[in-house]
């Protein structure tokens, strides 16, 4: 056990080095290379002014996410309507969807619970 530790420890610390020697390069360049959508200059005023963008635009597809909604329900009515026709790799396809979105709720709980797999700290 205290070898696999120091092995851990080894491995964080090369990568601790790898981000300390790289780490600012990669922060310069993805700058660099996005600077377009820097807002010059970063004052409150913008700030407030982007947040209220960003929100009014969510608002604004709300109606096309609802009748999104709506027609994603009906195409599901229409396939339990019609199982019959239903092919095993639909129903596999539908499976694994399924079980993707259980791994999502396990995963949000486990964070939830910060990270503790048995319960939550009291």
């Amino acid at each position: 056990m205290a070898s696999k530790l120091i092995q851990v420890q080894s491995k964080a610390c090369e990568a601790s080095k790898f981000v300390a020697k790289h780490g600012t390069s990669y922060y310069r360049q993805l700058l660099e290379k996005n600077n377009h959508f820097i807002q010059e200059p970063a004052t409150v005023d913008k700030c407030q002014e982007l947040s209220k963008q960003l929100l009014y635009t969510r608002l604004a597809s709300i109606p096309k996410r609802y009748e999104t909604f709506w027609k994603e329900l009906d195409y599901a009515k229409n396939l339990w309507k019609n199982r019959s026709d239903l092919k095993v790799e639909d129903a596999g396809i539908a499976a694994l969807f399924g079980l993707e979105c259980f791994a999502w709720y396990c995963a949000g709980e486990i964070t939830g619970r910060g990270f503790t797999f048995t319960g939550y700290y009291p």
